[in-house]
């Protein structure tokens, strides 16, 4: 009778090994949809559309990326989480999602257990800290004693965002107390820079670049660990603050979880060959961060460590959860 069993078991093993490798072997048979809780325009977008235009040429289906703002990408977060595991639905985010357990008190999705991380896409080694250039500041020490002296109100993507992060860290080790403007994005950010609604923000290099060349932004430090390559005249904010720490965010694409492992690795290898497309690298690179090619594990590993780091972060910056 055992040996009945067994027989059965390994046989229902085997064909459930078999049905794995056919849904890898005939995914995707139709379009492909990558969520982005960022607008038209940001860093993440703009990578989740190069890679998705070379997933879709590879593997023979439209990738295209459907944006969902609101809540720091939350929103866009929990419709991934509750579509079904089967691959045809793709979450693609940055640092900002590792911190939702420790800003939310009653998230609607727990990061680690409900998602399965599929690649690294980048890594972006800092940000940009800018300002709008009416104000008479040509440098982070003199932004300090501005602040000092005036009430100054910085913006970022959102309450809990690694902006907002990034902001108060850099308040700590300043001895200041910029105040915070939430936002829905990072382009309304940049819409109340250039308004004059507010006067500094930390920024990816990607949604300003453009701006600091034109003079509409005025950049005064690079909060990376080492200068940008595209602003090689803007110094490291460490020159002024030390004990100020390098900031660094990421990209990774996530499925569902239950995602069978087949997909997530046929995924992995098609977004990593994607990558090293020497077109699809310069759109990553132009955007600031550096091409990554982590397997799937390696990624789950990675963003693991990223949640953890996140809370240590968040307890630094003194931000509670809401």
């Amino acid at each position: 009778m055992k040996r009945s069993i067994n027989w059965v078991l390994a046989v229902l093993a085997c064909a459930i090994g078999m049905t794995a490798a056919a849904q890898a072997q005939q995914y995707p048979n139709r379009p492909v949809r990558i969520i982005v809780g960022f607008a038209a325009g940001s860093g993440p977008d703009i990578v989740a559309r190069a890679v998705g235009a070379q997933l879709g040429t590879d593997l023979g289906q439209n990738f295209f990326v459907e944006n969902r703002l609101g809540a720091n990408a939350t929103i866009a977060a929990k419709a991934v989480a509750d579509a079904s595991p089967d691959g045809y639905t793709l979450l693609y985010t940055s640092s900002g999602f590792a911190t939702t357990p420790y800003i939310y008190k009653k998230a609607a999705f727990d990061v680690l257990r409900d998602f399965a991380p599929i690649a690294t896409a980048g890594i972006l080694d800092g940000y940009v800290l800018v300002i709008n250039p009416a104000l008479p500041i040509k440098s982070v020490d003199d932004l300090i004693a501005y602040a000092k002296a005036n009430r100054t109100l910085y913006g970022s993507p959102g309450v809990g965002n690694l902006l907002h992060i990034v902001t108060e860290l850099f308040n700590l080790k300043a001895g200041i107390k910029l105040e915070h403007v939430p936002y829905r994005g990072a382009s309304d950010v940049i819409n109340a820079l250039l308004q004059g609604s507010i006067q500094v923000a930390f920024l990816s290099p990607a949604t300003t670049v453009a701006l600091i060349e034109e003079g509409k932004l005025r950049a005064i430090g690079f909060n990376g660990r080492k200068p940008f390559p595209e602003l090689p005249n803007v110094p490291l904010v460490t020159a002024s603050v030390p004990s100020n720490p390098p900031s660094s965010t990421w990209g990774i694409f996530f499925a569902p979880a239950k995602t069978p492992a087949t997909i997530v690795d046929k995924l992995n290898g098609a977004i990593r060959h994607a990558l090293a497309v020497p077109a699809v690298a310069n759109v990553v690179q132009k955007a600031g961060y550096i091409p990554d090619g982590r397997t799937a594990a390696q990624t789950a590993e990675f963003f693991r460590q990223q949640v953890q780091a996140a809370g240590e972060a968040v307890k630094a910056a003194g931000i509670q959860p809401n």
